[in-house]
């Protein structure tokens, strides 16, 4: 039997819908209000500029939270789109090191993001004594609408300032939200791929998910 690494959950699911960039795309999640977007700043088709975002920021809906993806960027341009105010929290999805992610803790109060790839337990527990508030729990090529072995990671909850809060991601969609959550029971889910169609981001996927995600 696999290995299993036991992480602290939270009670009610919350939801990421990443990788927005157009206007259509932050109306869609102003009408079903997931916890969280992201944009991304890396290399990707779904990459946007920081004016871009900036622009985006500006037509969310108060209260879901912006997440800015990078991939081993300069710290100094991770600051400034949280200082700019264009996110919140960031989210790390590079070879980003504990130095990396402790210089920027000491430069700003935004809650960091680590995304781990996961091919063991061994490959979350490393990570369990971060100074990152959050990992997110991914398959070896983040975005590629894949999923991972769910069995490495325990259902189970535990009390423990070693244990941290993770958010789920790696092909996640409305077919397979529901057993995912009832797995893993992460405390927040993360889609892209899932919610879109021909590589762009589709209302109706996008309220079916996050509808499924309350319902579990």
């Amino acid at each position: 039997m696999a290995q299993r690494v036991i992480i602290a959950v939270a009670n009610m699911v919350k939801v990421k819908i990443c990788g927005l960039s157009r206007p259509c795309d932050i109306d869609a999640v102003n009408a079903e209000t997931p916890d969280y977007i992201g944009f991304v700043f890396a290399e990707s088709r779904r990459r946007v500029t920081p004016q871009q975002a900036r622009e985006l920021r500006a037509r969310l809906r108060e209260g879901i939270v912006p997440v800015g993806v990078f991939v081993d960027e300069a710290p100094e341009t991770v600051l400034s789109l949280v200082r700019n105010g264009t996110i919140d929290i960031v989210q790390l999805h590079g070879s980003e090191d504990e130095r990396y992610i402790e210089t920027l803790k000491s430069l700003t109060d935004a809650p960091i993001i680590k995304a781990v790839a996961v091919r063991s337990a061994d490959d979350v527990q490393k990570w369990m004594a971060s100074a990152a508030d959050y990992l997110l729990l991914d398959n070896t090529s983040g975005g590629s609408g894949e999923t991972f072995d769910w069995n490495l990671i325990s259902i189970e909850s535990i009390a423990s300032t070693a244990s941290k809060s993770f958010f789920l991601a790696g092909g996640l969609n409305a077919d397979n939200i529901t057993r995912a959550i009832e797995t893993v029971k992460p405390f927040a889910v993360d889609a892209s791929s899932g919610v879109e169609t021909n590589g762009f981001k589709d209302l109706e996927k996008i309220k079916t998910f996050i509808r499924k995600v309350r319902q579990t």
